[in-house]
């Protein structure tokens, strides 16, 4: 596939892409990583500009982004969370503090070359979706590449970063590989679900046998399920669901645990907290311990980051030989370089 190929595509989620177009990111992100160890300058966005809107607070996602476009030659706007109004969707009243996408779309439209957007959570009441339906409404209106840096219903970025990293541990070739994303216990249940969705997406795609595992009523977006389904029947792989962790990791390559919230995601209202809450507490038993891993086949421990310590994981595991979470964070760097290559270049 030609650098120019994906010219100008919004990058929102996995499931816009097929894995050929996927596979190209992924072939380049290892390529500008082996130059930049090289020190190889890699100049390929060479004056360009990336508005980066940051609706939620960001360490990894801001930092790699901004780092990326130096070292392709570019440069990268941080818009501080709280100095930029609030967009407003379509059909939404105007009020103080908001102001319409399509203007703000167009406007940055006329200044630079792409626009990153981070929304999720409380900046979108916690209405599932909400998020989502803002970036796509940029992508509406900007004549450039909008990028998804998370909101309620992907994280496309870090799907990236993730695959990588497995691809350097156990080789290009995923298919058949064990993947188990898993629900973990925290004490805070403001934990959006694009990381899970976004990691069995981009698992099924590679070809993995992907095993999702979650206490009763911490289901995610059936939506999400049926693609993941579909993409596993359509490379190879298999998708299930358990209600057990110690079942779920039982041979695993990969475990992947992480909380994240109780919502409804059929659009009939807000995250509750008290019902989330209710539920993690009754499951404090799902945190990965050095005895759950001996259950593996001496699999990666990843994380997205941050891991909330002794209630996700334990330090034993998290700090342990099998952890990958560094290079993991690293590789949000190098997956979203190859990425911005090819939409942007």
């Amino acid at each position: 596939m030609s650098m120019t190929s994906l010219r100008g595509r919004d990058f929102l989620t996995w499931l816009d892409f097929t894995r050929d177009e996927i596979e190209a990111m992924l072939d380049t992100a290892h390529e500008l990583k082996r130059r930049q160890i090289r020190r190889e300058p890699h100049r390929i966005l060479d004056g360009q500009t990336l508005f980066m809107l940051f609706y939620n607070a960001s360490l990894r996602t801001r930092n790699s982004f901004e780092a990326g476009m130096t070292q392709l030659g570019g440069h990268a706007h941080f818009l501080q969370p709280g100095a930029v109004y609030t967009p407003a969707l379509k059909g939404e009243e105007i009020a103080y503090k908001t102001e319409r996408i399509s203007d703000v779309a167009r406007v940055l439209a006329e200044m630079g070359d792409a626009i990153a957007i981070r929304i999720y959570g409380k900046h979108t009441g916690w209405m599932y979706g909400k998020g989502h339906r803002i970036i796509r409404e940029f992508a509406e209106w900007a004549r450039i590449p909008v990028i998804n840096m998370e909101d309620d219903m992907y994280h496309p970025c870090q799907a990236l970063a993730d695959v990588m990293t497995m691809q350097e541990k156990l080789g290009h070739n995923l298919q058949g590989k064990k993947f188990v994303m898993s629900w973990a216990y925290s004490g805070s249940v403001e934990k959006p679900l694009a990381v899970p969705q976004s990691a069995i997406i981009s698992a099924a795609m590679m070809g993995m046998d992907v095993t999702l595992a979650h206490p009763e009523g911490l289901d995610l977006d059936p939506n999400v399920l049926q693609a993941t389904k579909d993409l596993a029947k359509k490379n190879g792989g298999k998708f299930k669901i358990l209600h057990d962790m110690n079942e779920a990791f039982k041979d695993a390559d990969v475990v992947y645990p992480k909380a994240w919230t109780v919502q409804p995601t059929d659009g009939s209202g807000p995250m509750d907290p008290e019902k989330a809450k209710a539920i993690f507490e009754a499951n404090k038993d799902w945190i990965t311990t050095e005895e759950k891993m001996e259950l593996t086949n001496d699999a990666l421990y990843m994380h997205c980051l941050p891991a909330d310590r002794g209630m996700e994981v334990t330090d034993e595991v998290i700090d342990g030989p099998n952890s990958v979470i560094i290079e993991e964070a690293g590789n949000r760097l190098h997956g979203q370089k190859g990425m911005m290559a090819l939409i942007m270049g």
